[in-house]
């Protein structure tokens, strides 16, 4: 589809467009000529009388904006009810609806992934209010910008009793000292703040602004989740927005849509006068039928082949659709940018070739700072310490793939190799170490190999956290009293005043005995206390026959555990 036709799709209509070009030719020529008077009155007559030349001119400049801004864009939803996606806050009954319905004004943050509807859901819940709406992305504003917003904003409430809601795009953005600029107005009232983030909100918003969403009513704080958007979702969304861009292209001719599969959602659409093109997440309404084709009472529509779903699009085969419902991982702005591509594809176009292209066309969505970085760590480690190997290099390649630093890795494997084998094996830090030196001294891609072996090994390796635990309750008590003073017995002597102060007298050297022998290295306060458990020791430890049987049946093959005690193989929970 070329550029021009994609234009043509939001230009209301061809002969307004030729009206546009009409109405400059009427004020630029001069008047002295008699074919000028002919060709202005032969304009005239294509033009609507009503219609004015600033007006056409208007409309074919708002066309031309519109036309040049993404397909996700120009689609947005309308309505809360156009909304696909997070239920949870969309439906009636919904936390987020209920603090609509009762006309709640505090702030509220969106949390949630890229392309989930938080700018989307934060407009239309502004239309459903009668304040004004403005927005700001901290990613290009400061503080300047907001005070500028704030002083209009506390004008027109005096003026107006017009209430002011502020929608700050990434707000995690903004460090402490611009976020803490919001608090005296939030406070105050002359300001609503709705933020949009990605991150989690407990780390990077600071406690002052997250208390200044506190429900006055539920007392709960206004942080709503928004979950990354489901298969089905995005298949809603690109059926839908395929679907539109057809039928409200004008230069192409007419053609039969598919008949829907049966577990498509299926919503008539509520108001068939708009001329704007379909939100980016309406939802999905019936094919409209052919207007010199006789309607059958049953709005049944022609059938096509079900590789190729969008007769108008031949090129968007089946196939193409379930690979594009795949990369956008659920974004549904990533969705529709890849549609975009699609349809702007020639007719004939391979459908390898294309698949190919929409491949290398998706950037991996991954944060080396933010959430996704510190959840695949974690489930590297956990999978490390849970003994799952294969889980362990998925994760491990998910890492490196998205262009992680092998030395992070390295650096976390060194920790696991004494937090979580420890003492069970003592090859398994050195390994680790070694490892880390030679992503140092390789680097990607070869260094993926020794990050493989060592994670491997450390999968494979006897667990044990005696030293790591041991440490943890030594810790633990140190922090009780550090002023407690070193026993005598075990202090140091290297002065003959020290000697006679007390210093390591009646200390034995172990070395000089032919047997044990015992000295007192604890101060008092501890003496008996066991620090270092002994090998074997499950004191302390949960013993849960659910969660055994549990690992029995999945990754014993239901074969009972070689350690169980003999009383509990009756199904016994007590050891």
């Amino acid at each position: 589809m070329s550029q021009a036709s994609i234009t043509s799709l939001f230009t209301p209509s061809g002969k307004a467009h030729s009206a546009s070009q009409s109405s400059y030719s009427y004020h630029a020529q001069p008047s002295n000529s008699k074919h000028t008077h002919t060709r202005k009155r032969s304009e005239a007559e294509d033009v609507p009388a009503d219609t004015t030349p600033l007006k056409r001119l208007r409309i074919t400049a708002s066309s031309r904006l519109q036309s040049a801004a993404p397909l996700a864009e120009r689609l947005r939803p309308r309505s809360l009810e156009e909304f696909v996606g997070q239920p949870h806050l969309t439906e009636p009954g919904s936390l987020l609806r209920s603090h609509l319905d009762r006309g709640a004004t505090g702030s509220i943050i969106f949390w949630g992934p890229p392309g989930c509807g938080k700018t989307t859901l934060a407009r239309l819940l502004a239309k459903r209010t009668d304040a004004v709406f403005k927005e700001l992305s901290a990613t290009d504003s400061g503080i300047a910008e907001v005070r500028a917003i704030v002083e209009e904003a506390k004008s027109l409430l005096a003026l107006t009793g017009r209430r002011t809601i502020l929608f700050l795009d990434e707000v995690h953005r903004f460090n402490k000292a611009q976020q803490d600029i919001f608090l005296p107005f939030l406070e105050a009232g002359h300001l609503q703040l709705i933020g949009a983030t990605t991150e989690n909100p407990s780390f990077r918003l600071t406690s002052a602004l997250l208390t200044c969403t506190i429900d006055e009513l539920t007392l709960l704080r206004s942080v709503f989740i928004l979950e990354r958007l489901s298969d089905a979702d995005i298949t809603k969304i690109v059926t839908q927005a395929v679907r539109r861009v057809s039928e409200d292209d004008p230069a192409k001719p007419w053609l039969p849509l598919p008949t829907p599969s049966p577990n498509d959602l299926h919503v008539p659409d509520a108001d068939d006068s708009f001329s704007d093109v379909a939100s980016s997440q309406p939802d999905i309404e019936e094919p409209l039928p052919h207007p010199n084709e006789p309607t059958s009472t049953q709005g049944s529509t022609a059938s096509t082949d079900p590789a190729h779903p969008f007769a108008a699009y031949p090129q968007f085969t089946s196939k193409v659709l379930s690979t594009i419902v795949a990369l956008s991982t659920g974004d549904a702005r990533t969705a529709l940018s890849l549609v975009e591509l699609v349809v702007s594809a020639p007719k004939d176009a391979d459908e390898a070739k294309l698949l190919s292209s929409l491949r290398r066309s998706v950037a991996t969505a991954y944060d080396r700072g933010g959430d996704s970085h510190y959840d695949m760590i974690s489930a590297l480690h956990k999978s490390v310490r849970g003994s799952q190997g294969s889980a362990a290099l998925y994760w491990l390649a998910r890492m490196l793939t998205a262009g992680e630093d092998p030395l992070y890795i390295a650096r976390r494997m060194v920790v696991c190799a004494s937090e979580d084998i420890g003492l069970a094996d003592n090859h398994a830090l050195p390994l680790a170490m070694s490892t880390y030196q030679a992503c140092q001294v390789i680097g990607m891609p070869e260094c993926r190999i020794n990050l493989a072996h060592l994670v491997s090994y450390l999968s494979e390796a006897p667990k044990s956290t005696r030293a790591y635990e041991g440490y943890s309750r030594a810790e633990e008590a140190a922090k009780l009293d550090p002023s407690i003073p070193v026993p005598l017995m075990i202090r140091n002597a290297p002065t003959g005043l020290m000697k006679e102060l007390g210093y390591a007298r009646g200390y034995r050297y172990n070395p000089d005995y032919a047997h044990p022998v015992t000295n007192d290295y604890l101060p008092i306060q501890f003496q008996g206390d066991q620090f270092l458990r002994k090998e074997g020791d499950t004191s302390g430890k949960i013993w849960d026959e659910q969660a055994l049987r549990e690992w029995e049946l999945r990754e014993n093959k239901g074969q009972s555990w070689s350690g169980r005690p003999p009383e509990t193989h009756g199904g016994s929970d007590n050891v």
